[in-house]
């Protein structure tokens, strides 16, 4: 594994040498704008490997993408190479569907100490929800960003995640999400405490989320990656394109339904995924993902 394999794989040619907010924050949006959140794998036939030298090899020679467990685990690699104080911990994922966070540790973040202060590092939650930016550790705290607003709040020791949208507009009706529409909504995202965590912690759920019926990932084969001023998403069929902040307050979303030839040709122009194997696409879930 190289750093600078890494380097050249996510397009930065910035200065790494000073261990500042400026520039793991250019890291940050260099690594979150060429590798997409995605579980393709699942959907392709493969099993999603945690271990960092497999995880190395996929996301940065193979160009594919990964979920929490792999982009933030290549991101510690990256981060603790440079030199940064990189903790791995684990969070409980919010389920709109059970309105109750999950039973077990089923994301994966960093938490990074500079000068003093922690911020959290998540570059794996991938759609409408991946923070732009780390994040200052600090409960109350309103957090704007150009995805929205996002804040943590603190209860004897549990943190907590969330992002308060914006208002979201589909010119293509068929494809709108009544609930999205005209309002503003603060979504709960995860729970999480700081205490340190090691990839074995994460084995079980890994497991779990590639073979269960009842996972998101099972019944949704999702690619996204962020741009510059929004987000490409693919889920099952369908891709939408986010532009935030269009208008004021309101972010715009384009979706357009593929064939499964198009989904493959849109994988490598938008998203810049080869494949080894077919993919499957899949959402038989009702969940949206925005």
């Amino acid at each position: 594994m190289n750093i600078t394999e890494y380097f050249t794989r996510i397009s930065y040619n910035g200065s790494y040498k000073n261990l500042d907010f400026e520039t793991l924050t250019a890291i940050f949006q260099h690594h979150i704008r060429a590798v997409p959140f995605e579980n393709l794998s699942i959907h392709c036939g493969e099993t999603i490997e945690l271990d960092l030298e497999p995880v190395y090899d996929k996301i940065v020679r193979k160009k594919r993408g990964g979920w929490c467990m792999e982009n933030n685990h290549l991101l510690s690699w990256v981060l603790k190479t440079l030199g940064y104080d990189t903790t791995i911990i684990g969070a409980k994922v919010y389920s709109p569907e059970e309105n109750a966070y999950n039973d077990h540790i089923n994301h994966l973040l960093l938490k990074v100490v500079l000068d003093g202060k922690a911020y959290i590092v998540d570059g794996g939650f991938g759609m409408v929800y991946q923070m732009w930016q780390p994040m200052e550790l600090i409960s109350g705290k309103d957090q704007p960003q150009v995805p929205g607003i996002f804040r943590f709040m603190e209860d004897n020791g549990i943190w907590y995640f969330e992002k308060i949208k914006r208002k979201q507009y589909n010119p293509n009706q068929s494809f709108s999400n009544s609930s999205n529409l005209g309002k503003n909504a603060c979504r709960k995202l995860y729970l999480f405490t700081l205490e340190p965590r090691e990839i074995e912690d994460f084995r079980p759920q890994s497991v779990y989320l590639q073979t269960s019926p009842d996972s998101l990932f099972v019944t949704k084969s999702i690619c996204s990656l962020q741009t510059t001023d929004g987000l490409w998403a693919l889920v099952g069929w369908k891709l939408t394109k986010v532009k935030y902040n269009y208008k004021e307050n309101m972010d715009l979303m384009e979706s357009t339904t593929l064939t499964d030839e198009e989904v493959e040709k849109t994988l490598k122009d938008k998203f810049r995924v080869m494949l080894d194997h077919k993919l499957i696409p899949v959402n038989s879930s009702r969940l949206s993902m925005f």
